[in-house]
């Protein structure tokens, strides 16, 4: 059951010694039930939001996520040309937590509108370059995954295993990853500092540079090529401006494989939401993979482009990947962590209606009646646009008690 905004809010001022809130309303933009949330502003004028995870799935999640934030020390932020959620405060709640941190500002955009023109799309390519150019000694310091070349390698290998023993995968697919796998010259990289979850869904942006970013739980020092394949398979008229200043601003640290070993890691996503549908026993996601998957084998086999490898043969275009992940409900795709990606992001139903998105500089009516608990509708299929802002431990979200039925909505939109 949802918890009303008022009682959150109150909550927070348990969580933060001496706040004073002046008004409050639920956070509800395309959640899937994992988080309550509520924004907030406080008689100091600080402008916050306080999540309560509703799933075991969703605690772990935000567990990572705190370590991630209080290791990205005021020095390491200081080298980011964005800015990072701040923690706040916590307090327990029914066997969980509750936590605070500030609201941060910025409108969500689909990978398409993130390299839809050059500007936006070379503050996507700087931005991610920074992350990847930050000293990776606090990544161990932190006690966060510090992963080797090999064991990068090996992940990969591993999670094809894993795909291979549902006995679901193509065989077609099966080879033509363990040949990427084996190719020596593909994993020739140095180890960055990464994101982990880096999508289009927790870069926030003003409309021409990158604002914010949230989400970082998977932060680690690991393949930089696990941030760029959903950048990689953007259909932006800018996307190739978005990669040119990104390997610009590396300097040189940027492999020259990475750009295939991006498109295996997009294509690898596929495996991802299979494994999710066969460790959750869903088995209408089990069959959505394997259409997809099938799709994929046939798209391999009916035309050439880049190849992962020398030795791997034809590769699935970048459109073609595009193609087969748009038609993937991405809001849960099984993350790195082995659960489902609970990373909140918008509903953007409000924008497509119309609707004013929230003025941050207004004040916000004390009068809850206009603004409710229960999620407004929202579109179905994958993310839109928002001009509006998230928050900051993951893509900001809250209540939505209509989950299943919004699930089977945006089945029903990726069907047909």
């Amino acid at each position: 059951m949802a918890r009303p905004p008022l009682t959150l809010a109150a909550l927070a001022t348990a969580a933060v010694p001496g706040l004073e809130v002046n008004a409050a309303r639920a956070h509800t933009r395309r959640s899937h039930g994992a988080y309550d949330a509520v924004e907030f502003r406080t008689t100091d004028g600080r402008h916050l939001i306080i999540r309560v995870p509703r799933t075991q799935a969703a605690e772990s999640e935000q567990s990572a996520d705190l370590v991630a934030l209080r290791a990205l020390t005021p020095g390491i932020r200081s080298r980011l040309p964005f800015a990072v959620p701040t923690f706040v405060g916590q307090a327990p709640v029914d066997g969980t937590r509750a936590v605070v941190t500030d609201f941060l500002e910025g409108g969500i955009s689909t990978p398409d509108e993130l390299t839809s023109h050059d500007r936006l799309a070379e503050s996507v390519g700087l931005a991610i370059a920074a992350i990847h150019s930050l000293p990776a000694g606090f990544v161990g310091d932190a006690g966060l995954t510090r992963q080797s070349t090999d064991g990068a390698r090996e992940s990969v290998v591993a999670l094809v295993g894993r795909a291979a023993d549902t006995g679901h995968l193509p065989a077609a697919l099966l080879r033509r990853w363990e040949e990427a796998t084996d190719d020596d010259t593909l994993w020739r990289f140095r180890p960055t500092v990464v994101h982990g979850g880096l999508t289009a869904d927790v870069i926030l942006n003003d409309g021409e540079t990158v604002t914010g970013v949230l989400g970082w739980s998977g932060l680690a020092e690991g393949d930089p090529a696990r941030d760029l394949h959903w950048l990689l398979t953007s259909r932006g008229a800018a996307a190739e401006r978005a990669l040119g200043a990104y390997v610009a601003a590396r300097e040189g640290g940027a492999d020259a494989h990475l750009p295939q070993r991006a498109l295996l890691y997009g294509e690898l996503e596929l495996a991802r939401w299979l494994l999710h549908g066969v460790d959750e026993h869903d088995q209408a996601v089990v069959d959505d993979a394997i259409g997809l998957l099938d799709g994929l084998v046939e798209s391999v086999h009916d035309r050439s482009s880049e190849p992962l490898s020398p030795e791997t043969g034809p590769i699935l275009a970048v459109g073609d990947v595009e193609r087969m992940l748009d038609e993937t409900p991405h809001d849960r795709l099984p993350s790195d962590r082995g659960g489902a990606m609970l990373t909140d992001s918008y509903d953007f139903s409000a924008l497509q209606s119309g609707e004013t998105p929230m003025d941050a500089t207004a004040p916000i009516p004390l009068d809850l009646s206009d603004w409710g608990d229960a999620a407004p509708p929202r579109s179905p299929g994958t993310a839109d646009s928002s001009s509006e802002g998230t928050d900051g431990a993951g893509a900001q979200a809250g209540d939505d008690s209509r989950d299943d039925a919004d699930d089977q909505a945006r089945r029903n939109s990726a069907s047909s």
